[in-house]
Formats: C-alpha cells, structure tokens, sequence
C-alpha cells in the first residue's frame, strides 16, 4: 500500500504561521487586511490564488508571495505545530505502508518543516507547489509522488482535509480519504468521498484493517 498525506489540516497546525504571514505581506504592501477567516477559507490552494481571491491585483499578485515567503521562512517552525494524533499515525502508516507528502505549500519549506519534527525520515517523497506545473486538484502532484515508488499493483490512497486533496486523488484514479482535523467542512467533504474520519489516526487504523481484510 502507498499513503499520500497532505500537510496543513492533515498531519501540521499552520494556521498562525499562514494567517501571521498573510497580515505581514499586506503590511509591507500597505494593502487593506481581510478577515482572519477569509485567509483561513482559502488554505490548501497555492498562494497566488489565495491572494487574488483576497482582492490583490494580478499585477501585484507575485510580489506578495515573496514577501509571504521571506517571511515564512523565518517563523515556519517557531508557529506551527504537529496535530496530536499525527506522529503516531505517520509511525503507524510506515509499519504496512510506503508513505510520501504531497501539498501545494513550498516543497523546501514543508521539508524543513517535517525534519524540525524529526519526521521525514518516514518518508519516501515530498512533492510540493514548486515540483509541479499544475497543483491540487490537478492529478498531477500524485502522479509525480507515485514516480517514486515501484507500485506493482499496490493500492495507492491519498489522506487530506479539503476538497482539493479529494478531487486530486479522484482525478489520478486513487483512493482517498478526508479527515475533519482542518479546513475543509464535512458537508463539502462529502460532495467527494465517503470515507470520513475526525483524524489522520483513525484513517490509519481503518486502513491497517482494511489491508488485513483485503489480505
């Protein structure tokens, strides 16, 4: 079996980090700060969509995520935090399953973020926004995870939070699985799957006895 996690609202707490650096980047631009909850609707697309769902023009749009990032990167680890359940299940996951990341923040940041949690080593792949030309909910991002492994049949399933993560799976014809730990609403969630867990633990352990039966 391959398990692909997304990152925020799946495995990792960014919120403060996201929302601190979105209120720093309209800052440094002198632009109108939107609601906490706007940003917070929009986590899980690429930073340019979610800045221009906010109202920056397209012209500007680029500048804004520099600064985003230049920021980012200083307090990343500092504000962002595992979700509870998620070391166990990535520990869990790696005793029947190979693992790999795959989200639409920066790859080079989501990996140092994984390592400061002394996690990546779990890990077979990290595709993130930069190792794509289309991201979520493109099928592309899985399919550049799956090159990674030898997949001889294996069951292929991608774990997330938000609408995205489930249309990208469904578009590379893999399962999935959503969780209730982040942004995405069970309602919208159920447009997609109907395979819903509160955690990214209790999908592991439906999938552990999903093997075993399939076995």
């Amino acid at each position: 079996m391959i398990i692909l996690f997304d990152l925020d609202g799946t495995l990792i707490d960014s919120t403060d980090a996201i929302v601190g650096t979105f209120h720093h980047s309209f800052e440094v631009h002198d632009f109108v700060k939107p609601d906490d909850e706007d940003i917070k609707n929009l986590i899980g697309y690429p930073l340019h969509i979610m800045y221009k769902e906010l109202g920056v023009s397209e012209n500007e749009i680029w500048d804004y995520v520099a600064t985003y990032k230049e920021e980012y990167r200083k307090i990343s680890t500092i504000k962002t935090k595992l979700l509870s359940c998620a070391t166990q299940a990535i520990q869990e996951a790696s005793k029947f399953a190979k693992l790999g990341i795959v989200t639409t923040k920066t790859g080079k940041y989501s990996k140092i973020l994984m390592e400061h949690f002394e996690l990546m080593e779990y890990f077979d792949v990290l595709i993130g926004f930069e190792d794509v030309k289309n991201p979520k909910p493109h099928q592309e991002p899985i399919l550049k995870a799956l090159q990674s492994f030898k997949k001889n049949d294996e069951e292929i399933w991608m774990i997330g939070d938000t609408k995205l993560d489930i249309i990208c799976a469904n578009n590379a014809g893999v399962k999935s699985a959503a969780v209730l730990s982040g942004y995405g609403k069970k309602e919208e969630l159920e447009v997609f799957t109907n395979i819903i867990f509160n955690d990214v633990l209790e999908v592991i352990h439906y999938l552990s006895e999903y093997k075993n039966y399939k076995i």
